[in-house]
């Protein structure tokens, strides 16, 4: 078994910002939890999957993610989880709550993968910068310094990214793309 997740990935000038953050994070308030994975907005949590099966697992990601249209995404300051994480803002547009809705719904019904955690809170879509290594004082410190810091990116999610763990950090496993019309 293997440890999987899917998500959205910014554009690459996008991860090197957030990079930068998560770097000055990890110098500043020895946070170094988030630089574990390349920086996105997770889509589907966590989940194990059996690895004599990840044709399976691709193939059917491949067939939603050929139905889905590219979304647009707004990153819009910076929030957190108190007491732990800080991450970038990602603004609740429909577009980007209902991917997330249809692929829990899609990957539940053909796959049987099921986040139970998800089912009884609302998605809260975020780019982590600082994660649950960040200690209460380090948040304590920190959050004032990114609580009004401003930032604005936009980009156009078109694919979607599905990332495995390889026992340290996670990496890109393999990408599907969106339907680009025609």
């Amino acid at each position: 078994m293997s440890r999987f997740f899917i998500a959205l990935l910014p554009p690459q000038d996008i991860q090197d910002y957030a990079n930068q953050i998560r770097q000055y994070f990890a110098d500043n308030y020895a946070s170094r939890g988030a630089q574990n994975s390349p920086p996105h907005i997770t889509l589907q949590p966590p989940f194990e999957w059996a690895d004599t099966n990840v044709l399976l697992l691709e193939t059917s990601l491949r067939e939603f993610a050929s139905k889905q249209k590219s979304i647009p995404i707004t990153l819009s300051g910076f929030a957190a989880f108190p007491p732990r994480v800080i991450y970038i803002d990602v603004v609740r547009s429909q577009e980007l709550l209902t991917l997330q809705a249809d692929l829990m719904a899609y990957v539940e019904s053909n796959l049987q993968i099921v986040d139970k955690v998800s089912k009884t809170r609302p998605f809260a879509p975020h780019m982590t910068v600082a994660f649950r290594d960040l200690t209460k004082q380090n948040f304590k410190a920190a959050w004032p310094e990114f609580e009004k810091r401003q930032l604005y990116f936009e980009f156009t999610a078109d694919k979607l990214t599905l990332l495995l763990h390889d026992g340290k950090r996670w990496n890109i496993k393999s990408e599907f793309n969106f339907y680009s019309g025609g």
